[in-house]
C-alpha cells in the first residue's frame, strides 16, 4: 500500500495551519488543533517553525502582572504581517490596476494607469505592467527586492503552472508565455493568472464568502469566466487552467454551435447598440459598457433586449452550475452589470425556472460591484496563497 509523501503532508499541514491562523488569529494552538483535526504535538512542531521562520508571531493573551489573575494566560497566534510583501496585478484591456499588501493581505499601496493595451505588441504591454508595478512598489516605500513575489492576473486562459496564456482578448497572439517574458524584468518569482481566479480568492479571504469554504464566482467581463472554490481551494483544471465560461455551448444546429458568449458576451451585447455617434466612439476606445446605462435609461429597445437576453443565458447557466456544484453561494460581479434591472431581472427569473425544485434553496446569488482594486487585491491573495504553501523552512513532522 502507497503511503503518502512526508514532504507533501508537511506542505499540505503548514498551509492548513497558516490559513486557520490568517482566517480566525489571534487564535490558540488547542483551536488550531481543532479546526485542522491535526494532533497538538503537529500543531505545535509547525507552529514552532513558523515562529522561527518569522511567519507568526505570538502574544499572551491577558495580564502578565497581574498576579490575582487564575492559570497562565494563553498563548496567541497571528501572522506577522512584516514577513514579507508582494504586489497583485489586474491587467485589462483599457486599465492596469497594481497593489502591494503585506503577508496577511493588508493592502500598503494601489496604483492605477488607465491605458489602452488591446492587441497591443507583448513588448510593449510588459513595459507597461513593469512600470505599473515599479510605481506601486515605489508608492509603498518599498524596492523590488523587499518585494517576495508578482502576481499578474488577466482576461483569457491562463495556465496557471506554466504562466501561458492560451488566449486573451488583450493579446493579439496565443500561447503567450507571459511568466516568462515578466521574470526576467523583476528578477523575482512572477506568477500568472487568471483575473476570475484573482477575484474569487479575493471574495474568500477579503470579501463575501470569507466564511465559506466552498462557493462560486461568475465573472462577466470581456470574457466570461468561472471561479470554483472547493475546500478553501480553487479548483483548476488540468495544467492549472482557468476557465472560459464563454466557451460554454448552450445549443447546437446542423451548420452552427451557440456558445454562452454569443449571447451574453460583451461583444454580443454592444453590437446590438447604434453603430454612430458617442455610443460607437466608446465602443472604439473599449469603454462601450460605459455607455449602456444612458441608452437603457433612454429606453433604447435595443440594447434593452440585449440586456435581457444575456440575463436569460446567464441565469440559465447559473443553474446548470448550481446543479453541478450545489454550491452555497453565487457571487456574479463584472461590467455587465452595469445593463441594470433589465438583464439582472431577467437572470434571476431564468435561473429561478431552470433550477431543479430540490436544489431550490441551496445557493445563494449574489451581485457584487467589485472595484478593480479589489480584482488585484486578490491577485496578492494568489501570490500569498503560494507563500504559505511554500516551504520556508523546517516545519516540523508531517503527522
Amino acid at each position: 500500500m502507497k503511503t503518502a509523501d512526508p514532504e507533501l503532508m508537511r506542505a499540505i499541514n503548514r498551509l492548513s495551519v497558516l490559513d486557520t491562523i490568517r482566517r480566525h488569529g489571534p487564535i490558540a494552538r488547542i483551536e488550531i488543533s481543532q479546526r485542522t483535526e491535526l494532533s497538538t504535538s503537529t500543531v505545535s512542531a509547525i507552529t514552532g517553525s513558523l515562529i522561527d521562520d518569522g511567519l507568526i508571531l505570538s502574544r499572551h493573551e491577558g495580564d502578565l502582572r497581574n498576579a490575582t489573575v487564575r492559570g497562565r494566560p494563553r498563548v496567541m497566534l497571528e501572522l506577522n504581517p512584516n514577513a514579507t510583501r508582494v504586489v497583485g496585478a489586474k491587467i485589462a484591456a483599457t486599465r492596469m490596476t497594481f497593489t502591494v499588501t503585506d503577508f496577511c493581505g493588508d493592502v500598503l499601496s494601489e496604483f492605477s494607469l488607465p491605458v489602452r493595451i488591446e492587441r497591443m505588441p507583448i513588448d510593449v504591454i510588459a513595459d507597461l505592467v513593469e512600470d505599473g508595478v515599479r510605481s506601486c512598489v515605489m508608492e509603498a516605500g518599498l524596492t523590488l527586492a523587499e518585494i517576495e513575489v508578482v502576481c499578474l492576473s488577466l482576461p483569457g486562459v491562463v495556465e496557471h503552472r506554466t504562466g501561458v496564456v492560451r488566449s486573451s482578448p488583450i493579446f493579439s497572439d496565443e500561447n503567450v508565455d507571459f511568466a516568462a517574458v515578466m521574470s526576467p524584468r523583476f528578477g523575482i518569482r512572477t506568477i500568472v493568472e487568471s483575473d476570475v481566479h484573482a477575484v474569487t480568492l479575493a471574495h474568500h479571504w477579503f470579501g463575501k464568502a470569507r466564511h465559506l469554504e466552498d462557493m462560486v464566482l461568475v465573472s462577466l467581463e470581456r470574457t466570461l469566466g468561472l471561479g470554483v472554490l472547493h475546500d478553501n481551494s480553487l479548483f483548476r483544471g488540468a495544467g492549472g487552467l482557468s476557465h472560459n465560461l464563454g466557451d460554454l455551448v448552450l445549443g447546437t444546429s446542423a451548420d452552427s454551435v451557440q456558445r454562452l458568449a454569443g449571447l451574453a458576451g460583451e461583444s454580443a451585447i454592444l453590437g446590438d447598440g447604434p453603430q454612430e455617434g458617442l455610443y460607437a466612439e466608446a465602443i472604439r476606445l473599449g469603454r462601450g459598457m460605459s455607455q449602456v446605462r444612458t441608452l437603457i435609461a433612454a429606453e433604447d429597445d435595443r440594447i434593452i433586449a440585449a440586456a435581457a437576453r444575456a440575463g436569460e443565458a446567464v441565469g440559465v447557466t447559473i443553474a446548470n452550475i448550481v446543479t453541478l456544484f450545489a454550491p452555497p453561494l453565487v457571487i456574479v460581479v463584472g461590467s455587465s452589470l452595469a445593463l441594470g434591472q433589465p438583464f439582472v431581472e431577467r437572470l434571476r427569473e431564468a435561473y429561478a425556472a431552470a433550477m431543479p425544485p430540490s436544489l431550490a434553496d441551496v445557493s445563494e446569488l449574489v451581485f457584487d460591484d467589485a472595484t478593480e482594486f479589489f480584482w488585484a487585491r486578490g491577485a496578492a491573495a494568489v501570490a500569498l496563497y503560494e507563500l504559505y504553501e511554500s516551504p520556508w523552512g523546517t516545519t516540523g513532522p508531517a503527522l
